[in-house]
């Protein structure tokens, strides 16, 4: 991630070189449950270059070189956290509701226990082995679950043995890096009568947006053809940290909006927030959410957290990275998804050591990651921040993720345990180009170790460079 800086006489120091690496390779366009004639429907992918002084990435790349790819989410999870709209009373309709709502909680089982048996009674066999084929493609791919988080109605038909339903699902796919997808889209099920019961026998995910009679806004979708390659612009090389965004009297910034605490040794901080769910439209972004320790009025910096982009088409993605300048940053298995609450911690093993112990806690599923690194720090600040990543041409767009929420923010300060007002942590709104707000945190809470950042209407205008951006003189 970017670095800014807070002393004027620091806007004029030397660039930190960083190395270069190839960016990670595109992964195949396979959906599941997206099957049409023998197509596979694939996402868009969006190519953005990510993180500042390292952007982060999709192993075995980097959070670093993050390209902004999107594959679309899995089938449903029959499990309480599935919002839906309500049955249709008439018994036809709901029963059209009730074998589609069936078939997709049978794919995920099929995902989750390898036996594709258990789609066979609510697809036409031709259907079925196209669900087949489609699971075996996803699981080449990596992929170790699918999980529906929302689905909702459009119109539906009944003409006789045949029918027509419009769905609108979200989905969330993990695979094996951890990484998970999450993707919204428009749904067309074909259904048929057999021996009296009502099966699939096609689902299509139609270019051409349709609003859902929920009110939401309307998601497109995007299909490709199989066998032909999903086009993957190549992603440049990693450029040195942006000359100082410095947080200044005035608290402001153009890539850090959170809390920074300085004037003190630091040697451990933690904090907790929520993963954001990202707008599912709008114009394309990318956020980072972290703790650390360094940075501010230093070239140093050890900092861990979660990142979430979005294509701006229904289509977004979530990783979990750690990352120690100058180095390039990294993904760690560790699965997060939209809503999970995370726990992140960085602390020094031993006084005057360079061992430091990062260790995460998805809060939400219950998994955990911890290592050990080598860093040396200058301990000269502790953060707790909402970061628009920055790379070559300069800032990345920062993405539309609502609000974040930190909680149990603290750090070691000069050996003594503390809070965000304990530390005397300053606030820092971020800008855009314009100088309008772009994220704004809140005060901190009466606990002394809460606060949040929301993100506002403004429009992210990244900054266009040849890899650096002019330094914005401290005022």
């Amino acid at each position: 991630m970017s670095v800014i800086y807070e002393e004027p006489r620091a806007q004029h120091a030397p660039s930190v070189s960083e190395p270069v690496y190839a960016p990670p390779p595109p992964r195949p366009p396979v959906r599941p449950r997206r099957a049409h004639r023998g197509r596979f429907v694939a996402a868009a992918v969006a190519a953005v270059v990510l993180v500042g002084v390292a952007a982060e990435s999709i192993p075995p790349g980097t959070p670093g070189h993050q390209v902004w790819t999107t594959i679309a989410g899995g089938a449903p999870v029959s499990s309480p956290g599935v919002a839906s709209a309500a049955p249709q009373q008439d018994p036809q309709l709901a029963a059209v509701q009730a074998v589609i709502q069936r078939g997709n909680s049978e794919q995920v089982q099929a995902i989750a226990t390898n036996d594709p048996s258990v789609m066979s009674d609510t697809a036409t066999p031709a259907h079925y082995q196209q669900l087949v084929q489609i699971n075996q493609n996803l699981v080449a791919q990596g992929v170790t679950s699918i999980q529906l988080t929302n689905l909702s109605w459009g119109p539906i038909t009944i003409n006789g043995a045949t029918a027509s339903a419009t769905s609108y699902e979200t989905w969330v796919t993990t695979f094996s890096d951890s990484t998970t997808i999450q993707s919204t889209d428009t749904n067309v099920y074909t259904l048929v009568q057999q021996n009296g019961t009502w099966v699939i026998q096609d689902d299509q995910q139609p270019t051409a947006s349709v609003t859902p009679s929920n009110g939401q806004p309307p998601v497109p979708a995007l299909g490709q053809s199989p066998g032909t390659p999903l086009s993957q612009p190549s992603a440049p090389a990693p450029v040195a940290p942006v000359a100082p965004i410095s947080p200044s009297a005035q608290g402001t910034s153009h890539n850090w909006s959170g809390y920074a605490a300085t004037g003190g040794s630091y040697t451990s901080v933690s904090g907790t927030w929520t993963v954001p769910q990202l707008a599912p439209t709008g114009a394309p972004g990318v956020g980072a959410t972290w703790v650390g320790i360094g940075g501010v009025s230093s070239r140093d910096l050890i900092q861990a957290g979660t990142q979430d982009v979005s294509a701006g088409n229904g289509q977004s993605q979530f990783q979990a990275w750690i990352e120690m300048l100058p180095a390039a940053s990294q993904q760690i298995p560790l699965t997060v998804a939209p809503g999970d609450s995370v726990s992140v911690s960085i602390a020094q093993q031993g006084t005057g050591s360079n061992a430091w112990q990062i260790a995460f806690k998805n809060n939400t599923s219950g998994q955990t990651y911890q290592t050990t690194v080598h860093y040396a720090s200058s301990l000269s600040s502790a953060e707790w921040i909402e970061e628009a990543p920055s790379g070559p041409n300069g800032l990345a767009p920062l993405d539309n993720f609502g609000s974040v929420g930190f909680s149990s923010a603290t750090a070691v300060q000069n050996g003594q345990t503390v809070n965000l007002a304990q530390a005397g942590a300053q606030p820092i709104t971020m800008l855009n180009t314009n100088g309008q707000a772009l994220a704004v945190p809140s005060g901190v809470g009466s606990d002394g170790s809460s606060f949040s950042i929301s993100r506002t209407s403004a429009s992210a205008t990244p900054t266009a460079s040849n890899g650096r951006r002019p330094a914005i003189p401290v005022n």
